[in-house]
Formats: C-alpha cells, structure tokens, sequence
C-alpha cells in the first residue's frame, strides 16, 4: 500500500500578498475600452470599434452618445463601410447633441463633392436625415448641387432629400427654389428620379399648409410619368400611380389613353403595384362611363388580376380581399363570374374565410344562387363555431337579397335546424326573424317548428327574435300566451334585448287578443316599470301603460302597425364613404374601411379624397349642379357631402327661400340627437312660416328651428369705418362696410371728395381672396365735387379666382379715378359669408360631429352676453346661424348650431351658456379650423348687438 502524504495548507502572510488583488481590476469601463480604440491609429482597429458601437452597442439601446467627438473624428476615411456606420450613428445622436454635431458639416460638404457618387448620396441622404436647424442651415448648397448631378443614384436620394427639408423647414424649400429644382426632375431622363421626384412631391403636398397643390398636374407631365412608369422599380411605379390617381384628366380621350398605358400593371408581379393601377382604373372608369365598349373590355380585364390576387399568402389574400370587397359594392359586374374563387378552402385562416363569405353574399344573384346555397350548406356543418353562425347568417342574407331564392333559402335553414346543433339553430331563427319582415305571409307555416325549439335557446339574440316572432304572429300561435308566460318566469334574469321585446310581445298579444291576456299585460307592465332600473324599459313600460289607459285605438295603431320592409343590403357603405375609399385602395384605409381621418392625426389626415364626377352626358347632370368648397385647406370635408344629399338647392339671389316647415319637433329627433335628454318647449306645434318681410310671427320656437325665412333686416348692421383716408388717397376718403341682403354680399361705402379738384371715372378691382369674393357689376359712383359725398353699394360674388389670405378674411382692395390709383387692405365680416342654407338636419348635425376628429375642435369664452338663450338664439339666426337642437344639462343651456359659409365650409357648435351668467363657452368643429377665428368674430360681433 503506497503511503499518501498528508496535505499541507499553507497560509500566505506575506504583506505583499494580500485579499484586495481580487477586487481590483486593470479594465476601466467599455466606454473607456471603445474611446480608446476609435483613437487607434490602426484603420482597422478604428473600423472595429465602430462597428462595436454602432452594432453591437447602439441597436440594442445602450447609451454611448459620450463617444460622439471621438465617432466624429472617424468620419475622415475613404473607407465606405466606415463611413455608412459613423453617419448612422450621426443620425441617432445628432438631436441629442447639436452643438457636437456642428463639427461634422464641413465633412458632409466635402463628401458631397467626393468622386464617389455612393459617397455623395450617402452625405445628403443623412444631412436630411438629422434634423437640427444648425446642421439644416448647410443643406441648402450641398442639396442644390445634388440636384443637378450628373449620377442619377445621387439625384433620385436628393429629391427625396427635398421632402425631409420641406418637413423641417417648409420656407426655406420655397425660398431657395428647390420645389422648382423637384418639378424639373419629373423630366430626367432615368425613370428611379422620375418616381423619387413624384413621391417627394407628393409628400410635400399632403404636407402643404395652404392645402392647395404646391404642383399642378397636366397633360404634359402626365405623359411624363407615364413613360417613366414603364422603366422604373416596382416602388417607383407604385410611387407614379399614386400620383396618376390624383389626376383628373380634362376629357375622356384623355381617361382612354391613360387606361391604356397603365393595363400592362395589371399583370405585375408586386401585388402593390396591381392594386395601384386598379385604383387608378377604377377612379378613370367614373370618368368613362359614356363608352360602354370601352368600359366593359376593362372591366373584364380588371378581373384576372384580383383572382391572381387570391393565390397569394394569406396575409396578402386578406389586404386583397377587402380591398375586393369595396370594389365590388362599386362595380359588381367586375367579378361576377368569378364566385368559384371566393369558395371558403379548409385550410385558409378564420379572418380570410370570413371576408371570402362576405364577398360570395355580395356576388350572389339569380343564376349562381344554387351554387352559393350549396355551398353554404356546406360551411354550416364545420367544426369552427364562429364560421359556421356567419354561414348561417349568410343563407339568410341570399334570401333577402336574391327573391326567387328565397324558398329555397327558408328550406336550408329549415334543414339546419333539423340537425339539434344549438349554435346553428339559434343563427337560424335571427336569420328567419329577417326573412319575416322582408317577406311578410309568406313563410309562417315554419313557426310551429321554430317554436319546438324554444327551450334550447340561451343567446339573448335568438330569444328576443323567437320573442318577436310569437308576439309579431300571436293571432296564429295558439298557445302564444302560454309560451310568453315561460319567459316571464325568470324575467329580471333576462337580457335588456330580451326584456324589451317580451315586453312588446305581450302589448302585442294583449291588442290581438285582449280578453285573454289582461292579467299577463298588468304582469308585465307591472315588472317593466316597477322592478326594473333599466331606464330604457321603464320607459317604454310607462309609454304602453299610459297608451293602453288612455286610448286603445290609438295604442293598436302604434304597436300594430305596419312594419317597414327590410332592405336588401343593410351593411353597404355609404356611397359618399365608398367613393372615398375607392381612392385609397392599396392602402390601410382601404383594409380598415375608414376614411385616413378616423386613425391618422396630423397632417394630410383632413385631406379628403373622392372620385371624379361622371360627364354629364353620361349621369344626364349639369355638372355645375354640384357645390364643392373652394378654398381653406381641408375644404372637401365629409360634412359637404353629407349635406348635398339631404339638403335643397342654394336660395335664389333675389329672395332667400324658407326652410322646410315640415320639421319634425317631436318625433324623436332631438332625444336621438342629444342622448335622450330634456327638450326644451316639447309642447309646442310647428308654428307656420312668417312673411317674407314680417318679424319672427312664426313664434320664437320657430325662429330657433329655422321654420320660416330669415329676415335680413334683423342682420346685424356693422358700421362703417374708413377704409381710405383722404391723406392717403390725394384727397379721397372711402368709408366702407359689408353687409348681406337677398343672399348676396355687399360691399356699403361712402366715397367723399376732401380735394380741390372733382373727381371722376371710378373702378374697382379686388385681389384674389380666399372666399372668391369678385364685383358681380361695375362700381356706380357719380361724378365727385369738392366737399361732396356720396353712398354706393358693390354687389360681390363669390365665383372669382381663390388665394389664401392672411388673415384669411383680408380683402385687398384696388380703386382707380382720374387722380390716381389708390390701395388699401379691409377685413370681411364673418356673417355676410353665411349662407342662408346653412341648417343640417339634426341626425346629419350627430353623426357629422362624432366623425369630425377631436383635433378639429376648438373652444372660445364669449363675455358680455345680453339675454336668454332663446334670444341670443333667435339673434343667431337671424344671421344665419340655425340652432338644431336645445337641451339644458345641469342648469345650462346648450345651443347646437350650424352654419354654411359660401364656399360650401360647414361649421358645427356647440354653446353653452349659464342663466344669469354673461359669459359662455362656444366650440366648433369643422374640417378647416382656419376659418375659426371668422367665425368667432362673428358671434362676438352678433351677441353684442342690440
């Protein structure tokens, strides 16, 4: 055995070795590590180091901004790949360090004159990337030479390098012409500056603040693009068509042609650029629609390309099917041969068989019905639950839309409720509760098998429609009160939805068949009013209580009477939203279908886009017909729309027309309006229109709802001032004021002659304005003597050439004697550019106010305030701003009000003010918030008149 030696711990005491040399370290800090190693001589070591701190440091989130000088003093090399990573950093840090980023111009400039035209984009790529005013000062010359290089990869980064300029600086870009510089790229000769040039152009014009085009679009340069659009990169030619899409084209030869240059796109394998140049044809074809010939072949060869569409990922198959989705409710003749393609396959994810089925309702008609219910039948047996309800819904849904199918329809869902599976036979009977009301007396006979189902139900959807199926057809339901009379059991248990239409089932029952249900009325009238807290169904409980005591007859004709018929499509879009979407297909507005303003903030959000109006030969319309606003940014709001449906033509010049009388006071509009709340003067009737030249003999309601002409001479009367002092007119003073009669503008001056010499020969002219404003006749002044004065009257109207002014009411003024010409500026008042047709209907005036965004809301403090609200109402509208609604909220009285102005600019508000308060509070909401100081002026100027 060979013997282990004992083991020996030896203990260091020795003063120089001590504990401390595991705590210490030779490292200080990677901060350190890295300064150290940018300071290398070593080109590669430096290029190590950046890479280090631009890779591995700065993409994921570390903190090296300290490093800045030394990442700086990198830049001088010849070595590309350095440089790319040293500008990169420059852009990360810059804003942080503005000062430090200042010793990197002189590199930029000098790289933006390097033989190496990668080099020179590089620089001017990345000095508009950091966006400091210092460094932005320097862009300017480097930017101008860029433009004109001779490398076209240098020109095609510095056009785009423009658009970031106009961002930061949007006056510097017009002040030193590179807006012309960018114009004069749409004609390069290489067709990826062509694109680079049309997308900048069109950033800056959402961007513009005027809200005008800063770039006209025209023949020539459409044909421009149009030839670069053959040559240039898949984005490039997404980039031409977007812009091609904003273009209207002056006749139909001129639509024709450009739809035959962009066909070829159809067949692009870049599903952007496919829908791109559907959304051009699609806007060209409203313009089109005279050449049927022509029309058809197009829209036949806008199918394949959609299908095509569908075999791609799902992804993209989803982007492309909502966007089908729209241009099916607009030309469904597009793919209606199509329907095999939307067939649901088993392995496509929920969200696209969804939108396939929805696309197949819309396709259906008379010759593919068979084909549909079949298939349908079909979905309506697969295992995900939330497919299988949406399929039933849709046999429902043939049947209301597709009228000769519609027996057939019933005989499915007759057969799925067969089947026992509860989810389905639930969506069936909702779905059998619709074919009801569209075809009433027609399929009754199915109610007893619905009714052998009525213990299976639990969803509150499917148990109100059976609900409202039995009291709808209690007269043939023998036992129709004994079925109510199990709901009632576990009533307070019950959905609201339930309890409302059991509540309506049994006044039903009650009004067919009186002598046996009076104890289940009193019951239900009974827990509806005094054991509920639903507001809503103690209501309609009081309502029928109050109705069934005090007339029956008058109760039977109510509850019983004749119910609307359903329309076919309930879920289209409505047709002025539709023509808006249409002109964002490819984009997310166009998958979401809303408008860009319903989830974009900020600029270009407002701007609204719409197709073309058809020619008149082909829509038998005078085109002139349709009023479109004119001016102010933002100025083709959903408001204008809305209201060119519902609201008559503009008053005639010489007098202005009444409002409708027939407004409906009582008939729920002011609690849909206003939430329910309390009406003010619910008891009051309709009072009948004044006279034309009497006072408010309508009574004061009527004068609040707009029910009788408004009286010009309760306009407000703004007096005179002096526009032109004789000091500065060579003896001429001019006073002057503007004012509003007949539906016309009118400009009220006094010229008086403080010269020695008469003065004779008077004209006017007027600058381009921002309403438009333009002498409708030469000015009548007679000849002037010495210390002579004399009042004339200028009608205005509002068809001249628009320029925005600032203030936007300026009105720059030129009159012309035989002593010379004379200049001078004077503001318009904000009510003689109210317009008398300016009252929205009260559900127009609701849903109008709910769309505009909450950016577009702006609020002012009124003081001084005379009155009550009726007459500070009534003042309103004498100056045609028309309450629509009146409510008191918490002891305050809240006026909603609309107005018009002459270039079509709706303007909602909302004032609120306080009995025995002189003060008030007024928001507005509007698409073109510049017109809100107008506005406000206005009702400064109209409270405090007496």
């Amino acid at each position: 055995m060979i013997p282990i030696a004992p083991i020996q711990l030896r203990i260091f005491d020795s003063p120089k070795m001590t504990d401390s040399k595991y705590f210490t370290t030779t490292k200080k800090g990677e901060i350190f590590e890295l300064k150290s190693e940018l300071n290398n001589d070593k080109k590669e070591k430096k290029k190590e180091a950046v890479k280090k701190v631009v890779i591995a440091s700065m993409t994921v989130g570390k903190d090296v901004s300290a490093l800045f000088p030394d990442v700086v003093n990198c830049m001088q090399t010849d070595n590309l790949e350095l440089k790319k990573l040293v500008y990169l950093y420059l852009m990360n840090y810059a804003k942080s360090q503005p000062d430090m980023a200042i010793m990197a111009v002189n590199t930029f400039v000098k790289d933006c004159e390097d033989t190496n035209p990668l080099i020179r984009a590089l620089a001017v790529r990345t000095m508009g990337c950091i966006r400091v005013d210092k460094i932005t000062e320097y862009l300017c010359e480097p930017l101008r030479k860029c433009l004109k290089d001779e490398d076209p990869y240098v020109r095609k980064t510095a056009a785009v390098c423009v658009a970031k300029l106009y961002d930061i600086s949007s006056s510097m870009v017009e002040d030193q012409g590179f807006l012309d510089q960018l114009k004069d790229l749409l004609s390069d000769s290489n067709p990826m500056v062509v694109a680079n040039a049309v997308a900048a152009l069109s950033e800056i014009n959402e961007a513009s603040a005027s809200g005008q085009p800063l770039v006209e679009m025209n023949s020539v340069t459409i044909n421009k693009l149009l030839t670069a659009l053959n040559e240039c990169t898949e984005w490039g030619q997404v980039f031409i068509l977007d812009s091609l899409a904003n273009y209207t084209p002056k006749d139909e030869r001129e639509a024709q042609s450009i739809c035959e240059r962009i066909t070829p796109r159809l067949a692009h394998a870049n599903a952007a650029v496919v829908l791109s140049a559907i959304k051009v044809l699609m806007k060209l074809l409203e313009i089109l629609a005279g050449d049927n010939d022509f029309c058809s072949m197009l829209t036949k060869k806008l199918a394949p390309p959609l299908v095509t569409l569908l075999s791609s990922e799902p992804e993209v198959q989803y982007v492309a099917l909502r966007n089908i989705n729209l241009i099916v409710q607009k030309r469904p003749d597009i793919l209606k041969h199509e329907m095999k393609v939307f067939f649901v396959k088993y392995n496509d994810p929920i969200y696209v068989k969804l939108e396939k089925l929805d696309i197949m309702i819309r396709l259906a008609n008379q010759s593919n019905i068979a084909q549909v219910l079949s298939e349908l039948k079909e979905y309506a047996t697969e295992v995900d639950v939330d497919f299988v309800r949406k399929a039933v819904r849709a046999i429902g849904r043939c049947a209301i839309k597709v009228e000769p199918s519609a027996e057939r329809c019933v005989s499915t869902l007759l057969d799925l409720i067969q089947t026992k599976v509860n989810y389905v036979v639930q969506e069936a009977i909702v779905v059998i509760k619709d074919i009801f009301r569209k075809y009433p007396n027609k399929y009754e006979s199915i109610i007893s098998t619905l009714c052998e189902n009525l213990d299976t139900l639990d969803e509150p959807e499917a148990r109100a429609s059976m609900v409202w199926i039995i009291g709808e057809y209690a007269e043939r339901i023998d036992n129709a009160d004994e079925l109510l009379d199990g709901f009632l059991e576990g009533f307070q248990d019950e959905n609201a939805q339930v309890q409302l239409q059991l509540l309506t089932a049994v006044v039903k029952l009650f009004l067919k068949r009186p002598a046996d249900t009076q104890e289940l009325v009193q019951h239900i009238l009974s827990l509806a009013t005094q054991d509920s807290d639903n507001p809503d169904l103690r209501d309609r409980g009081f309502i029928y209580w109050r109705l069934l005591s005090t007339d029956p007859a008058a109760a039977k004709e109510v509850v019983l009477a004749d119910k609307p018929l359903i329309s076919e499509e309930t879920d289209l879009l409505e047709p002025t939203l539709l023509d808006e979407l249409i002109c964002h297909i490819s984009s997310l507005a166009s998958v979401y279908h809303k408008p860009p303003t319903a989830f974009v903030e900020g600029r270009g959000a407002g701007v609204r886009k719409s197709l073309p109006n058809r020619s008149a030969s082909a829509a038998g319309e005078d085109s002139s017909s349709v009023q479109e606003a004119t001016v102010i940014p933002n100025q083709e709001s959903l408001i204008g729309d809305l209201l060119s449906m519902d609201i008559g033509a503009p008053a005639a010049p010489a007098a202005p027309a009444p409002a409708s009388s027939n407004v409906d006071l009582l008939g729920g509009g002011l609690d849909i309006l206003l939430g329910g709340g309390p009406v003010a003067s619910n008891d009051a009737a309709p009072a009948a229109p004044a006279p034309a030249g009497g006072s408010a003999a309508g009574g004061l309601l009527g004068d609040i709802f707009g029910i009788g002409p408004v009286s010009s001479s309760n306009m407000i009367q703004i007096p005179k001032i002096t526009w032109l002092p004789a000091d500065k007119g060579k003896g001429l003073e001019i006073q002057g004021t503007f004012s509003r009669r007949a539906g016309q503008v009118y400009m009220d001056m006094t010229f008086t002659n403080k010269a020695m010499q008469a003065m004779t020969g008077f004209a006017i002219q007027l600058n381009k304005n921002s309403f438009g404003l333009v002498p409708s006749a030469p000015l009548q002044v007679a000849p002037l003597q010495p210390s002579q004065s004399v009042d004339t009257s200028l009608a205005l109207g509002t068809t001249g050439p628009v320029q925005r002014m600032e203030p936007l009411n300026n009105l720059q003024v030129a009159i012309k004697n035989n002593v010379d010409i004379f200049y001078f500026a004077c503001l318009v008042h904000g009510n003689v550019l109210f317009v008398e047709d300016g009252q929205l209907d009260k559900r127009v005036f609701l849903t109008t106010w709910k769309e505009i965004p909450a950016a577009n809301e702006i609020q002012y403090n009124l003081h001084g305030i005379v009155g009550t609200a009726d007459t500070v109402a009534a003042k309103m509208t004498a100056n045609s701003i028309f309450t629509i609604a009146k409510r008191n909220v918490e002891g305050q009285d809240m006026l909603y009000q609309s107005l018009k102005l002459t270039n079509n600019i709706w303007v909602l508000l909302e004032l609120k003010l306080s009995p025995g308060s002189s003060d008030a509070t007024l928001s507005l909401k509007t698409r073109s918030v510049e017109v809100g100081a107008i506005i406000f002026a206005a009702y400064e100027q109209i409270i405090r008149s007496p």
